[in-house]
């Protein structure tokens, strides 16, 4: 491995009020030309990232996988997967990140590998009672003949989060069946991590995402508990329970662990950050922003929160509350992996199921994507002017939608099968990025790509909005240029005379961000426009609907 400087800030701080740029490696681009995103590719196309303005690239899984939940089935968590690339090109990419000025951020997946995973395969062989088991939570099944699972838990991507082995014990799955969870319980699994840890960090890393980092320690007290009507996933089912009581969801032994991490992380200069995705409410999420923990965790209200100048209000003022007791800065997003691309989330009408909307192929109801566009730079330069740090997802510059419209025959989220053909999954937010008007995958690569592309890519690509004023590309170099320069402390001041479907609120230094979030133009208070969502109307001193502006 070649000897890496540690490039990334002077600043140990660097990471408060951060632009973090999520790629997803398999749909970002494509060098060899196999029609799967690679390593060579993230590098070759670096320079987008930093022309863009972020200041730092989040790395989703690249790890060895089966691809049986788009690699967050890890079979080795220290290693690249072949079809992506070698640790050589992993190398060659953080240099090149750190020589443009970026801070590389990777995914780590602790609770749960994949079932090709030699811990699990060696577990398989050995049997009931082995010590190779006890790195994972294997039980024995209940009923007469053992048939019946363990316990109630459900996973989340549907079903029983318990399977089957031949020998007639059951191991749990809190998401595919090919990704069995880990016990945290083993001191074992504990020390594997602590090197993984250091094993990226040594290689110039400056993060770390982790995920589902509310539920790797679980209550494997025997008999185990049923969660009977509390619910499975999701913060519903921390509603129903005191805190830190969930049989396998927040509980508070989990916080041992990033106590255990932290030391790790400091002891290396810069500290390495870490940002927890932690799907708990807002309380508990501070836990894992302390500064003797994690430092940051996910915010998910925002991209939840409905087009509605109250709800948003609450919201952010909430969350801001939520990051100072902890410590931390807050975190905002809009799109991920995960979810619908706000171009399109944010233009369905409210009370619409999102994955019968999917299910329509996106014609029930139908989107106008203009409007949703519209909408989608309004709510992204209003979080770009909140305090603490935002997480962009690749694509989301270019103004991406969502592809509601995947054939069935497509798709590749497990989620599709596990459910039965009920959830059609996130397949449609994971297309492979559109870098060129033409070609056979629009630049993504020279062949063509795992997802198919819509036609309408065309339009969105990077080439196609290079230079071109007003483009959503060209709107997101300037928001994040002028951020870089405006930035100033952590606070916000709401400003209390604005209509009502208005929100307004100053930043330290003077400069403010008005969004109006009404379907009529509204006037605008005194200050130089320095940019806006939309062009503003009439002589400038009035906004349009669906529309931020920040004002010196």
């Amino acid at each position: 491995m070649p000897d890496l400087p540690d490039l990334s800030s002077r600043n140990p701080d660097w990471w408060r009020q951060a632009v973090v740029y999520q790629v997803y490696p398999r749909s970002f681009a494509d060098a060899d030309g196999d029609g799967l995103g690679d390593i060579r590719g993230v590098t070759e196309r670096l320079t987008h990232l930093a022309a863009l303005g972020a200041d730092a690239l989040w790395l989703s899984p690249f790890y060895p996988s089966e691809l049986a939940d788009g690699g967050y089935d890890v079979a080795d968590h220290r290693d690249v997967d072949p079809r992506l690339g070698t640790l050589d090109d992993f190398d060659a990419m953080v240099a090149e990140a750190h020589r443009l000025g970026l801070k590389v951020i990777v995914d780590i997946v602790p609770n749960h590998t994949s079932r090709r995973h030699p811990w699990f395969e060696e577990a398989l062989r050995s049997g009931p009672g082995s010590a190779a088991r006890d790195r994972y939570v294997f039980r024995d099944g209940r009923g007469a003949h053992g048939e019946l699972p363990p316990t109630d838990w459900q996973s989340v991507f549907g079903g029983s989060a318990w399977r089957r082995v031949p020998d007639g014990q059951w191991y749990l799955h809190l998401f595919a069946p090919e990704q069995p969870d880990l016990n945290w319980d083993h001191e074992e699994v504990r020390a594997d991590f602590r090197t993984t840890l250091r094993f990226w960090s040594d290689r110039g890393v400056d993060g770390f995402r982790v995920d589902v980092a509310h539920a790797l320690t679980k209550d494997l007290t025997e008999p185990l508990r049923d969660v009977g009507d509390v619910g499975a996933t999701g913060e519903e089912a921390l509603d129903h329970v005191p805190p830190g009581s969930h049989p396998y969801y927040d509980r508070d032994e989990v916080h041992e662990i990033y106590r255990d991490w932290r030391k790790i992380f400091d002891a290396y200069s810069p500290p390495r950050t870490a940002v927890a995705e932690a799907w708990v409410p807002g309380a508990r999420r501070a836990l894992y922003a302390r500064p003797d923990e994690l430092g940051q965790a996910f915010n998910f209200e925002y991209l939840q929160a409905r087009w509605d100048a109250d709800e948003l209000r609450q919201v952010i003022t909430d969350s801001l509350a939520t990051a100072r007791a902890a410590g931390a800065s807050a975190t905002w997003v809009l799109s991920n992996h995960d979810v619908v691309r706000h171009a399109s989330r944010l233009t369905l009408p409210p009370g619409t199921d999102e994955n019968t909307w999917l299910l329509s192929g996106g014609h029930a109801p139908a989107v106008d994507a203009d409007a949703g566009l519209r909408r989608a730079r309004a709510a992204t330069l209003l979080m770009l002017a909140l305090p603490g740090s935002s997480y962009l997802y690749q694509g989301e510059e270019l103004g991406l939608p969502e592809v509601a419209d995947l054939p069935f025959e497509v798709l590749q989220d497990p989620i599709w099968e596990q459910t039965g053909h009920v959830r059609k999954g996130r397949d449609g937010c994971r297309v492979p990025l559109p870098w060129t008007p033409t070609g056979p995958s629009y630049g993504f690569g020279a062949g063509g790509a795992w997802l198919p592309q819509p036609a309408s890519f065309a339009s969105y690509a990077v080439a196609a909005q290079d230079g071109v004023a007003g483009s959503t590309l060209e709107l997101y170099r300037t928001a994040l240029r002028l951020r870089r320069k405006l930035l100033e402390g952590e606070g916000l001041t709401w400003a209390e005379d604005t209509p009502a479907g208005v929100l307004a609120f100053a930043r330290s230094g003077g400069w403010r961000c008005v969004t109006n979030l009404t379907d009529a133009p509204v006037v605008l208070p005194p200050g130089e426009a320095l940019l806006s969502s939309a062009p503003l109307d009439g002589d400038g001193r009035s906004l349009g609907p669906d529309t931020t502006v920040w004002l010196a």
